[in-house]
């Protein structure tokens, strides 16, 4: 990692690293990995540092970083106020969330019918979770959920315990006509977290 990154991020970085290398079960290693993003997002440099971040609008991510080693992504996402995103899956992949900057909301969801059909799922709300900076959460695989934006711009950086977008396909849920889609992640943007 170049030595002109956030000293918040590369400590990040550094913490996964280790707990990746100690530890070999998936839902640990991110119970662990979401407790490193809390410290991460409460980082007064990188919430300041978030507010200089690019929207994320039109299905994107930023990509902040790729272990090649270890496997896991860190992405991030900048809400403009008012937007809501999709009702989705994230596959077999572990995601832990974590707001540095405004406020949104994680809202989960419950399947109510058989799952006897790829096409067709009957869900409802089952929770919201409001996220503040500083706030973080886990979404366990196959868990359907939506990020929502609220009245102000917010800022996120999501630990993946695997990279999904052009490896897998991921359920897209609409909750008026109970149709399922398949679909790639979002668009990767790669973005460096640099000092100064």
């Amino acid at each position: 990692m170049r030595n002109d990154i956030l000293p918040a991020f590369q400590t990040f970085i550094a913490e996964l690293r280790g707990i990746w290398s100690r530890e070999g079960d998936t839902r640990k290693r991110m119970e662990a990995g979401r407790d490193a993003l809390e410290k991460l997002v409460r980082d007064p440099g990188l919430q300041a540092h978030s507010r200089t971040w690019p929207s994320t609008e039109g299905h994107k991510n930023l990509l902040l970083h790729t272990d090649e080693e270890h496997g896991f992504i860190v992405n991030a996402v900048v809400r403009e106020p008012g937007r809501f995103g999709s009702v989705h899956d994230h596959a077999d992949a572990w995601t832990a969330y974590g707001v540095c900057d405004g406020m949104e909301y994680l809202e989960r969801f419950e399947r109510l019918d058989d799952a006897a059909r790829e096409d067709y799922a009957e869900i409802k709300r089952a929770s919201t979770t409001i996220g503040r900076a500083g706030v973080c959460d886990l979404v366990a695989p196959w868990a359907i959920h939506a990020e929502q934006g609220s009245g102000v711009r917010s800022a996120a950086v999501i630990l993946r315990s695997q990279k999904l977008v052009g490896r897998v396909l991921q359920h897209r849920y609409d909750g008026r006509t109970n149709k399922v889609s398949m679909g790639s992640g979002p668009t990767q943007i790669p973005y460096e977290l640099t000092a100064g």
